[in-house]
């Protein structure tokens, strides 16, 4: 999909670009397969904010995205290509030869009139689904299972893509976008090609006014607040947050502190981190 740029009728067009859509062949969506979005601001059951500069934006449905692909043996043509609000993927409407209808996220190349299959005797072509034991190694895959049968779980935002890079015994070694070498069980199923859409991170957003359509509240650095709002703030002119590192409003550590615990049981499965170096 190409990016499209606007003449600066006003300031903040100038830099402002967005997606062409070349690629969206189905501007409506199934109502069958939607259901309602409820907006929550941030808020969780006691109505406090849990997450912060979340509220407002544009009403949105939710496409309910097959990701386990568990329909076997029964061939599907792809009825048209949508844009999805929910994510940065496009994706695309399969019809079964049963007449059933489902979404699946839209990988490079597929095109309206295409067959797409599921299970362990599919072809392996773009837009199939097999489990990593059917798969070649050095096949780009997304879309991919952590446990069997419990859907997709890694490899799924646009223009993204793991290679299958090894198979022993029970398991697959997958090189993940990060450049992390992992193991991911050899029947968990993932999907062959790569998600489309792979403009998508070279969009300029252009104005705050498109950040609020999108649900995001204004960020404001903690160093121009004063000091009784955030540890970072107060301090003649432009000065340093004067502490080790960067703190939350709450005086927590932030921004590269490690959180993932050491004796995390998927540690075994991560051959090399996406840092370069093996987990011990």
């Amino acid at each position: 999909m190409g990016i499209k740029t606007y003449n600066p009728y006003t300031p903040s067009r100038r830099n402002m670009t967005g997606s062409d859509f070349s690629e969206i062949t189905k501007t409506t969506p199934e109502k069958s397969l939607c259901v309602s979005k409820k907006k929550h601001s941030g808020r969780n059951n006691q109505g406090k904010i849990t997450v912060r500069h979340q509220g407002g934006g544009n009403r949105q449905k939710y496409r309910i995205i097959d990701f386990k692909r568990n329909k076997d043996g029964i061939p599907a043509k792809v009825i048209g290509i949508e844009y999805d609000p929910n994510r940065s993927a496009n994706i695309a409407l399969i019809c079964y030869a049963d007449g059933q209808k489902a979404y699946i996220l839209a990988p490079e190349g597929l095109t309206d009139g295409m067959k797409v299959m599921n299970g362990p005797e599919a072809e392996i072509r773009v837009g199939n689904c097999l489990p990593l034991s059917e798969i070649p190694v050095g096949t780009m895959i997304h879309n991919i299972e952590l446990h069997p049968g419990k859907g997709g779980q890694l490899v799924r935002s646009a223009g993204n893509s793991a290679q299958l890079m090894a198979k022993e015994g029970k398991y697959a070694t997958l090189r993940l976008p990060s450049g992390e070498m992992r193991m991911v069980p050899i029947v968990c199923r993932a999907s062959i090609g790569v998600v489309g859409n792979g403009d998508h991170n070279l969009i300029k957003i252009g104005k705050a006014g498109r950040k609020r359509h999108m649900g995001i509240r204004p960020t404001v650095r903690g160093s121009v607040m004063n000091p009784n709002d955030h540890p970072h703030g107060g301090g003649e002119g432009k000065t340093g947050i004067g502490r080790p590192g960067p703190c939350t409003p709450w005086g927590k550590p932030a921004l590269g502190l490690k959180t993932r615990k050491s004796k995390k049981a998927s540690n075994k499965l991560i051959v090399r981190r996406r840092d370069g170096k093996a987990i011990k």
